[in-house]
């Protein structure tokens, strides 16, 4: 958590916060003494100290607290975050407290280099076991930019991007995002982020106008989307491990075949207009978003199209992951994703830029990328229903190199997978083994190793060697592939 000093903080310039609701100082507490020294450091081991000092057995309370380094800010949005150091009942709690207050401040996106400090309580109103919390905050500047790498779906990108942060002193900010992938793909994104602070669930609205270009030479086609995103989201726990948001989406696309695609690809291109309501709910419970040893992942996925113009359809998408480790040199992983595509009338179309798609090191490895399922003279035309599942086997580096540094970044990695995607459409009133024959014929399966490594704490990337041993005539498979993401089944 850092270091947190128990000295006499400078100026107090800015604002501070009473523990009364009506004063600035609380007059409650009795005549007991607290039984710590201003200048002690806490958070090191101090080498002079006899024996550890129980922090649980200080009583201690907090009488104000102070911020230092407000400019632009709010009061409000401040002092709603630092609430919860008023709660603490010795000094355990406010360390504590201190360090979870601070990471508040940091995730409201207007400072930067926050540092905390505490000192006894002194001058009018004063209680003898109160302290003062000082946090000193440096605000960003009021435009900002930067210039960063991006990963994608198998693509590494340039990012551009510029924001005015804290824009109106409670958070907001404006930012515009230029991206271009080594695969030309290209994104222009504009979006205002506002973002509530009151309550215990973190609530962020965003408003986004984009133009984004794509190659899907697999499918024979170029994709351009011009369009509007309204985005909600929020935590349904004071964890954050489940996540929602609430989307509205109004885009345009605009499908342009290649020379030598086919006419099945063909007739689905023009520009299309698609108005579509989504949920999206992540349950994250892992212990790591990258080589994770324990803990369950959950996404649920349901869109609905056809409020507006031409495109209409209802799509449900799931994912599972699980993780256990039955030895400290072994972890073992278990991930499903399931999907299903209807339409919702005869009067709207169900584009090919909708359909599901497997194949490639993001999904079902040992085929090339939309290498699964039906096509057209070799071009994927994708499905309106998949399924695919995997076991995973991650070990770290034989003998342990670089062990607790760089060598903790690299994992041997064997695997099963299975999947399949088809056109077929299940039906509730059919029987249990005709729906089960839909979902198992033509299977695809593959085993592999290989190895993976870590970029930074956001993607991976992979080389494997894959043996497809179940596989469609039709189907392209890729025996050594590298993948590079975030998101692998």
């Amino acid at each position: 958590m850092g270091t947190v000093y128990a000295k006499e903080p400078e100026t107090l310039k800015n604002f501070e916060v009473a523990h009364s609701d009506n004063t600035m100082t609380n007059p409650s507490g009795d005549d007991s003494t607290s039984s710590f020294s201003k200048e002690q450091v806490f958070g090191e081991d101090h080498p002079k100290r006899p024996k550890p000092l129980n922090l649980k057995n200080v009583r201690a309370r907090v009488d104000k607290v102070h911020v230092d380094g407000l400019s632009r800010t709010q009061n409000d949005i401040v002092q709603t975050q630092v609430k919860e150091l008023f709660k603490a009942k010795d000094f355990q709690d406010i360390i504590i407290n201190a360090y979870t207050v601070r990471n508040k401040l940091e995730s409201m996106g207007c400072f930067n280099n926050i540092g905390v400090y505490i000192d006894t309580s002194y001058g009018p109103g004063a209680t003898p076991e109160g302290v003062e919390v000082t946090f000193s905050v440096n605000e960003f500047k009021r435009i900002m930019g930067s210039i960063n790498s991006l990963v994608g779906d198998n693509e590494a990108s340039l990012l551009i991007e510029a924001k005015t942060p804290n824009l109106f002193g409670r958070g907001e900010r404006l930012q515009v995002d230029y991206s271009y992938g080594h695969k030309n793909t290209s994104n222009i994104n504009i979006s205002a982020i506002k973002p509530f602070f009151n309550g215990k669930l973190s609530k962020v609205l965003t408003a986004s106008v984009y133009n984004t270009s794509s190659d899907y030479p697999w499918s024979g086609y170029r994709q351009n989307d011009k369009g509007f995103l309204l985005d909600f989201a929020f935590n349904s726990n004071e964890s954050g491990t489940i996540k929602h948001n609430l989307q509205y989406e109004a885009v345009v696309r605009d499908l342009t075949a290649v020379k030598q695609a086919t006419f099945r690809v063909r007739e689905q291109c023009g520009p299309t207009l698609k108005s579509a309501l989504r949920h999206i709910c992540k349950v994250d419970k892992r212990d790591d978003k990258i080589f994770p040893t324990s803990g369950t992942l959950l996404q649920c996925t349901t869109e609905l199209a056809g409020l507006g113009g031409n495109i209409g359809f209802v799509k449900n998408e799931l994912a599972l992951q699980s993780n256990w480790s039955p030895h400290e040199c072994l972890t073992l992983q278990l991930a499903a994703q399931t999907g299903f595509l209807r339409g919702i009338n005869n009067d709207m179309q169900i584009s090919i830029a909708d359909h599901f798609f497997l194949g490639g090191p993001m999904n079902l490895r040992g085929f090339e990328r939309r290498g699964v399922g039906p096509r057209d003279e070799g071009y994927s035309l994708g499905g309106n229903t998949y399924w695919a599942a995997a076991l995973h086997f991650y070990s770290p580096l034989p003998f342990r190199p670089g062990k607790n540094s760089f060598g903790d970044m690299f994992r041997l990695h064997g695997f099963v997978n299975a999947g399949n995607v088809n056109n077929a459409t299940l039906k509730l009133g059919s029987g249990y083994e005709e729906n089960l024959k839909i979902l198992t014929e033509n299977v695809r399966c593959t085993a592999g190793c290989g190895i993976a490594m870590k970029l930074g704490n956001i993607a991976r990337v992979e080389l494997n060697f894959c043996l497809p041993f179940k596989y469609a005539r039709t189907d392209v498979q890729q025996q050594i592939q590298l993948g590079l993401g975030i998101q692998y089944l």
